[in-house]
């Protein structure tokens, strides 16, 4: 017979696994979306919150003029739940790596440094033009992928899976031409 502790580890060893199921996991956001539409009668994304973001940031150097914004009047620079859902996710991705034991820090991953080099200055730079290009992709889009590809293809919205489409497409583009 197992002794308490035993059973409290053998019933959470699923928060030590390295990876989970694809099918469990987009079940797990199919039902999540199902209660922020039903409990807040929104949608999950995020990138609406990384805009807030900057414009908190630049609010704190530049003072209240910034509220008068186009953008920030129709977005006000709050902390609501998507702001904290945002939060959640890097809390939960670093508890997920720190329970797992794949907890490490890496400034060059390997696939980069076999075909770029090992300069962490350059992997950065490409990283941060590429999170720039993705912001900017996705305050075109009026859209993050999360927006459009959880909550947009849910509702099946054909603005969202055109999104998809092409984000999905220019993804295996872009890694062609790097890899």
């Amino acid at each position: 017979m197992l002794s308490l502790t035993e059973r409290g580890r053998t019933r959470m060893h699923w928060l030590q696994m390295q990876s989970w199921s694809p099918y469990v996991v987009g079940a797990a956001m199919g039902v999540l979306s199902w209660f922020t539409f039903l409990l807040s009668d929104k949608y999950l994304s995020c990138s609406t919150t990384y805009a807030r973001l900057s414009g908190m940031v630049e609010r704190r150097l530049r003072g209240s003029v910034v509220e008068q914004k186009a953008f920030y009047r129709k977005t006000p620079l709050i902390v609501d739940w998507q702001f904290m859902f945002v939060i959640g996710i890097f809390i939960g991705a670093f508890l997920s790596a720190f329970l797992s034991d794949s907890l490490h820090l890496e400034m060059v991953p390997e696939l980069w440094r076999q075909h770029f080099g090992d300069t962490p200055v350059l992997r950065f730079l490409v990283a941060f033009a590429g999170g720039v290009l993705m912001g900017i992709g996705s305050r075109w889009a009026d859209g993050c992928t999360s927006g459009h590809a959880i909550s947009g293809a849910l509702q099946l919205a054909i603005s969202s899976w055109i999104a998809v489409v092409f984000l999905f497409a220019s993804g295996v583009i872009v890694a062609q031409l790097m890899y």
